[in-house]
């Protein structure tokens, strides 16, 4: 279907489109309506067209903008993991706004995206609504949107989804601290760098990239006996230090004296200069026939065993697993991190966990 169009003194034929194309005879001569309205305002819809062609051209689908902007933005995640999951959630549950232009993202876009799994999955939800808001946020930094971001939550998607405090969140499956003796015993049994891995990273009540991207640089193993994590590898952007439990020196020691001279990384993986990488402690729990526990559990366990069993205090506890206090004024108040208390909990620790193999021996 065609619309004559004289513009300049110049007669030309404008396409409206066909029923092959899905334009129904309605739907054109709704278009023949808006063409004669810009053609009375002095307009020339051809070339309205081809800037509103030019302009689509140029705007990008949301999702090859999200990739881009993750490529750009990756060197401050804190770990490849981190930046492996904002690709993965990105292109696993905003396939209904993937091929849509940056520009044309809307709330129902951005609901159909997150309703699936937000009351199933809340956490996964909520991190990719945070991440759709930072996408939209970016491109209207750009000035490839104008519209306001309709991933916000705060007076916005508050008001037609539930308050993710009140789902019931995914927790990391831990092993009840009552039975770590046993397990740590069946554990020392198995040689090999994951499972000296797995034990030191029990030990050190630490988390799983804190514990294999350590490197020898981070130990002071004759003086202070102390690990320091640097700021940048840590959740919190916060430097945490780890008092170190004669165990878990025994394992940096051994671990050394078998290494060659000059490798960077405490526990090493296959690959020279790289390490030992996460799966490696998934397999030996897998070996282990104990696929019902994950090695980020063993932080829930240390703070079961504290709060039920040991006689130190909560704040100790939290400052051992490197929680950031929410309190402003407390957070203030306390100045340091109470290092050698914290060291007499940690081979108390040390020593529960050893119990089993102790009694044996």
């Amino acid at each position: 279907m065609d619309l004559p169009v004289r513009s300049d003194g110049r007669l030309r034929e404008m396409g409206l489109g066909s029923p092959a194309s899905g334009v129904t005879l309605a739907k054109a001569r709704q278009l023949a309506a808006e063409a004669r309205g810009q053609l009375s305002n002095r307009q020339d819809p051809l070339e309205s067209r081809r800037r509103a062609e030019q302009e689509a051209k140029e705007i990008p689908k949301f999702g090859n903008y999200a990739l881009a902007l993750v490529d750009r933005i990756e060197a401050g995640f804190s770990n490849a993991k981190h930046r492996q999951q904002w690709r993965n959630t990105l292109t696993t549950y905003c396939k209904p706004i993937w091929t849509q232009r940056i520009d044309q993202v809307d709330t129902k876009g951005v609901l159909d995206c997150l309703m699936p799994i937000w009351t199933s999955k809340p956490e996964t939800a909520s991190r990719v609504r945070g991440r759709i808001e930072r996408v939209l946020n970016a491109a209207k930094a750009e000035r490839l949107r104008s519209s306001e971001n309709p991933a916000a939550w705060r007076g916005h998607l508050d008001a037609t989804l539930p308050r993710p405090n009140n789902l019931s969140r995914g927790h990391h499956a831990a092993l009840p601290y009552n039975e770590l003796p046993v397990f740590m015993d069946e554990l020392r049994q198995r040689s090999g760098e994951a499972a000296r891995a797995l034990e030191f990273l029990i030990l050190t009540a630490t988390r799983t990239s804190e514990a294999l991207n350590a490197t020898w640089d981070e130990f002071d193993l004759e003086e202070a006996k102390v690990w320091t994590v640097p700021a940048a590898r840590m959740k919190a952007r916060v430097e945490h230090r780890v008092p170190l439990s004669q165990r878990a020196l025994e394992i940096l020691s051994a671990l050394k004296s078998g290494q060659e001279y000059g490798e960077k990384y405490v526990f090493a993986g296959q690959r020279v200069g790289s390490p030992l990488s996460n799966m490696a402690l998934l397999m030996m729990l897998r070996r282990m026939k104990r696929d019902d526990i994950t090695a980020h559990g063993f932080r829930s366990a240390f703070s079961d065993w504290a709060s039920e069993v040991s006689s130190f205090s909560g704040e100790l506890r939290e400052t051992a697993l490197a929680h950031t206090i929410k309190n402003k004024a407390e957070r203030a108040y306390r100045r340091g991190d109470a290092l050698e208390k914290r060291r007499e909990m940690m081979e108390e620790w040390s020593c529960f966990c050893g119990s089993f193999f102790t009694s044996e021996t």
